[in-house]
């Protein structure tokens, strides 16, 4: 499903840095580390921070940037439930694969990059990639009260029938 979202500046500009080894090494630092905690990152990110900023923009720009220099591989549609669904019609462990994703979709804004980081490596392991506007414009909406980026993912992820959806119909009857 694609997304209708016009191509983000800071996007653009990170996609522009594929080919860049030294630029892409200065952002995996970012990995694991607090967003914004990580100095070799600044000359990529600070330029596109706006004037006021808060701090869960702030981390989606570094976690953005630092998850993408790990794999950057784009794709222009889909979103990670999309992408993680992707990996389970490729044959992967559709359980063990829902159980991540159910804990990334439960979890803290503040333990959101680790998660994201699991779910970014399996997707890099898998080949598989990724709509990185698509992730940096859910990022900056992760914490909405309404939780509809959750419930976007969720809907792409179990559209197709998983297992777990399968389980409990059949239980139901």
């Amino acid at each position: 499903m694609a997304e209708n979202i016009q191509s983000n500046p800071y996007i653009t500009f990170l996609l522009s840095l594929k080919e860049n080894r030294g630029a892409l090494a200065a952002l995996r630092r970012g990995l694991g580390r607090t967003p914004g905690t990580t100095p070799e990152m600044y000359p990529y990110i600070v330029p596109w921070l706006p004037d006021k900023v808060s701090a869960q923009m702030e981390a989606a720009y570094y976690l953005t940037a630092a998850l993408f220099a790990y794999h950057p591989v784009n794709t222009l549609s889909g979103n990670l439930g999309d992408h993680l669904r992707a990996t389970i019609n490729g044959g992967g462990n559709e359980q063990a694969t829902e159980r991540r994703f159910v804990a990334l979709l439960q979890c803290h804004p503040d333990d959101l990059p680790g998660h994201l980081r699991h779910a970014v490596s399996y997707l890099k392991s898998k080949e598989q990639p990724v709509n990185w506007q698509q992730l940096f414009e859910d990022l900056l909406k992760w914490d909405h009260p309404q939780r509809f980026v959750q419930k976007r993912w969720a809907g792409s992820f179990w559209r197709q029938g998983s297992i777990l959806t399968q389980t409990t119909e059949s239980n139901a009857k």
